[in-house]
């Protein structure tokens, strides 16, 4: 039986390069960036030979989607070369575009320099308890039941030595509960899927008592080594700025055994909220 992701990154070629994807049930109101974010990317992958895997991925979020509709993929051949194939992707509803991506992928087997940043020093995933901290604010909470097929653990701050140097911090360890198949480019689309859980909140850290309207408004990843989804990923984020309205959030996703596997990047929508409003429901808990 397939699990929800599988089901979420299945999509219908409808012509050559064209394709739809599923409505997924969700409580939330908007369709989740993820989700739209991941779909893209398989629709990318569809239209490039298994010679090439995508190394990087830079989006932009046009308008909101809404969950209970189809989106239509439609993908651009950019360019098809020996070492770098190209693709620009736009999602579509209505017959306007919610999300916007460019991917990049590189020819397999290439050798060069290598280096790697090293993991921090925090307590494995096992040492945690699932589910969220008593600390956070409701919506996260909210958000946090809404990944119920992810196993998502945030580490206590108290846990890891925090680096003075940037005022907002945040490390996640997360994993699909399910066991995914065996094949590369599916874990590179369900950690796009996952890159968008939890990052723009580790803007709100030094901010627990302020409400904002949250969006995030671009995504760009670099995907450096082999890992899976399916399996511990630590999430080391930080947001080195926050101003005009906008966060800069910035993550580093380790495997278990400290191998840097992939680099995310995300600006979001954070305008902090006038007296007397409510910030914009992301979920409906009422289903």
């Amino acid at each position: 039986m397939k699990s929800k992701i599988e089901k979420t990154l299945s999509l219908e070629r409808i012509d050559t390069d064209i394709f739809v994807g599923p409505i997924v049930e969700s409580h939330f109101i908007r369709t989740f960036g993820g989700q739209i974010a991941a779909q893209t990317l398989v629709a990318a992958t569809q239209t490039v030979d298994s010679d090439h895997t995508v190394h990087s991925l830079h989006g932009y979020f046009i308008r909101p989607g809404r969950a209970e509709l189809q989106t239509v993929f439609l993908v651009e051949r950019i360019r098809d070369g020996r070492s770098f194939v190209s693709r620009q992707v736009k999602a579509v509803q209505e017959g306007k575009p919610i999300f916007i991506m460019q991917a990049s992928f590189h020819r397999r087997g290439d050798t060069g320099i290598e280096h790697a940043d090293r993991m921090r020093d925090v307590p494995s995933a096992d040492e945690l308890p699932e589910g969220p901290l008593e600390s956070m604010n409701a919506t996260y909470r909210a958000l946090l039941e809404e990944w119920s097929d992810w196993d998502i653990r945030v580490v206590p701050p108290d846990r890891y030595q925090h680096n003075p140097y940037t005022p907002s911090q945040q490390v996640v360890w997360f994993r699909a509960k399910d066991k995914l198949p065996d094949d590369e480019t599916f874990h590179i689309c369900t950690l796009t899927y996952m890159s968008d859980m939890t990052l723009l909140q580790s803007a709100l850290v030094p901010h627990p008592h302020i409400d904002v309207q949250e969006a995030s408004l671009d995504h760009a990843m670099w995907f450096l080594r082999p890992f899976r989804a399916d399996e511990w990923l630590l999430y080391d984020q930080v947001s080195p700025s926050a101003a005009n309205g906008r966060a800069l959030t910035q993550g580093k996703i380790f495997d278990s055994a400290g191998n840097l596997v992939a680099v995310a990047t995300q600006e979001g929508l954070t305008r902090t909220l006038k007296d007397g409003t409510s910030p914009v429901p992301m979920t409906n808990l009422k289903g």
